[in-house]
């Protein structure tokens, strides 16, 4: 392939990408319904784990990873889908936030 031939599909390569929807291109929609309501569990999950740094003992170092682990799981899973998280994405994380706030209860 001559290097005209190679600028010229990547110029089309570009126009392509640029006429994308801004969701399609990895975006970040944490407006989204469903990311929105698991980023807000997260959030109301690691002020809890901070609130409470003192009576989790040796076990908040931890809490705070699995917390953590989880945000960066919803991460990975919105930049899969375009922005978004599927439902049964969202049922998986939301599973694991009510596992992780059952520990954090049970270590008071």
């Amino acid at each position: 392939m001559s290097k005209t031939n190679v600028f010229g599909f990547l110029a089309i390569a570009l126009i392509a990408v640029s006429a994308l929807p801004s969701e399609a291109r990895g975006s970040f929609k944490a407006n989204h319904p469903r990311r929105a309501q698991v980023l807000g569990r997260n959030g109301r999950t690691n002020s809890r784990l901070n609130a409470d740094k003192g009576g989790l003992g040796g076990h908040f170092k931890q809490l705070k990873g699995e917390n953590h682990a989880i945000r960066q799981q919803e991460r990975g899973d919105a930049h899969a889908n375009g922005g978004h998280i599927t439902k049964a994405e969202q049922h998986t994380l939301n599973h694991e936030h009510n596992q992780l706030n059952q520990q954090i209860h049970a270590d008071r």
